[in-house]
C-alpha cells in the first residue's frame, strides 16, 4: 500500500528500536518490519504485570505506541524523526497470555502528520485474543535524526 522512501528502512528501524531502553527493560522485541507495518512481541513475565497477573495496561500502551510509531517511521526519509502527538487506547480485554503481539500500521501517511493504528493481541495456546486497539497521530520532524544514547 505504501512505499518506503528509505531503501534501508528496516535496518534503521531495528537500530532505533535497539536504542529504546524502555523496550529493553520490559523485554520487547521487534519481530516484523515492513513498509507501513511493524510487530513488537512481548513475553509475559511477572515484572510487567498488575495485581491480577495480567500484563499492565501501561505496558500494553507502550508496545502499541512503539509499534505504530515505528510503522510510521518505516515510510519517512532517513533524516527524519517521528514523535507521537497523541493516541487513544482502548483496552478491550485483559492482557492475559504467554506473550503479546502489537501490530502497528499506517492508516494515512502525510508529509507532516501520519495517522496510525495498533492492535494488541494476547497469545496463549496458539490462540490470539485482541486486548487493545489504539489510534495515534505522529508528527514527522524533518531533519531531526534520533539521539544516539552513549553509555
Amino acid at each position: 500500500m505504501y512505499k518506503a522512501q528509505d531503501p534501508h528502512f528496516a535496518e534503521r528501524i531495528r537500530a532505533s528500536f535497539a536504542q529504546q531502553q524502555a523496550m529493553t527493560l520490559i523485554g520487547a522485541s521487534m519481530a516484523v518490519v515492513e513498509p507501513g507495518y511493524t510487530e513488537i512481541h512481548l513475553p509475559h513475565k511477572p515484572e510487567i504485570t498488575q495485581q491480577h497477573g495480567y500484563i499492565h495496561g501501561g505496558v500494553v500502551g507502550m508496545i502499541a505506541d512503539s509499534a505504530a510509531g515505528y510503522a510510521a517511521s518505516t515510510l519517512t526519509a532517513a533524516e527524519a524523526g517521528v514523535l507521537t502527538v497523541e493516541y487513544k487506547l482502548n483496552l478491550l480485554a485483559p492482557a492475559e497470555g504467554r506473550f503479546l503481539i502489537a501490530e502497528g500500521s499506517v492508516v494515512r501517511y502525510g508529509r507532516t502528520l501520519i495517522v496510525t493504528r495498533a492492535e494488541v493481541f494476547a497469545v496463549s495456546h496458539g490462540r490470539k485474543t485482541q486486548c487493545a486497539l489504539m489510534q495515534q497521530t505522529i508528527i514527522t520532524a524533518h531533519g531531526k535524526k534520533e539521539h544516539v544514547a552513549k553509555p
